[in-house]
């Protein structure tokens, strides 16, 4: 593979850009509207000037993947990726829509892969009609830098995809995981509990926002789930959560909590509107 297609130039979507441009690749990154591209492309080269500060990259293989990097609104740009990656919204028709588009425009060998947190490879790549060529590659937050990645295999995903995208994920320096099409996969079926337990924690008066952050902190983790949160975005924790619970048919200990929804509502969804459970 040469050219990466990615639609969704959001948080996501920049970080798998970047993380493959280093790695050599084309890029095409894909977003409805122009304003999105160009603030996408100031947010990576901001991602490479830390980079350079803490000497992980040099300045000369800054400017190469700058160069490999193409930003389009036009859907039809993607035609010549060899695979396409969607970092869309969190909503299945949405996935399904996108999908069914590729499936009309690209080659018989592209590869259809889907950034989902939570929902189910088999129910997006219903919408083409090769579902052979679907996968799951699940990144993490921030994808240029988290060196994990799920590889979820649908039901009908084949053997030789399977295979090219463990290479890719590997050509570009992350470590792929293998995961089973099931509601959270692996990690994200993991954190419903780091989350829910810490939601409650708070409400029930134990400990404050801040104090449990920084005990989880204290005993080796790199943040806590609330300052979590906040870098991932509550409303993307939420919808995660929601889809989880509501896939696994109402099991309680998944069930979203009312702190995460007042949060919502209030638009406090941590670093990306300024404040969250903290103020930026």
């Amino acid at each position: 593979m040469k050219t990466i297609g990615i639609i969704g130039a959001g948080t996501m979507g920049t970080g798998i850009a970047l993380s493959s441009a280093l790695a050599g690749y084309d890029v095409v990154l894909y977003d409805i509207a122009d304003g999105f591209l160009q603030i996408a492309y100031k947010n990576i080269g901001t991602m490479m000037d830390k980079s350079i500060e803490r000497g992980k990259l040099t300045h000369a293989d800054a400017n190469a993947a700058a160069i490999r990097i193409t930003t389009t609104s036009h859907f039809d740009h993607l035609r010549t990726a060899e695979l396409v990656i969607e970092a869309a919204v969190e909503k299945l028709q949405t996935k399904q829509d996108l999908f069914s588009k590729l499936d009309e425009m690209c080659g018989d060998e592209c590869i259809f892969a889907s950034n989902t947190s939570s929902l189910a490879i088999t129910a997006i790549a219903s919408a083409t009609k090769r579902p052979s060529r679907v996968v799951g590659l699940h990144f993490f937050n921030p994808a240029h830098i988290m060196k994990l990645v799920e590889i979820i295999r649908g039901q009908e995903t084949s053997d030789d995809v399977m295979y090219r995208a463990e290479g890719y994920i590997k050509q570009i320096g992350k470590v792929p995981v293998l995961a089973k099409d099931t509601p959270g996969f692996i990690v994200n079926r993991v954190a419903r509990n780091f989350y829910g337990e810490a939601f409650r924690l708070l409400s029930d008066g134990i400990a404050s926002h801040e104090q449990i952050d920084r005990i989880m902190k204290s005993n080796g983790f790199a943040m806590g789930p609330f300052e979590l949160m906040d870098l991932i975005g509550i409303d993307v924790n939420l919808s995660v959560t929601e889809s989880v619970y509501h896939q696994y048919f109402d099991e309680p200990r998944f069930r979203p909590h009312l702190v995460q929804q007042k949060m919502v509502e209030a638009n406090r969804l941590g670093k990306k509107t300024g404040r969250g459970f903290y103020e930026y």
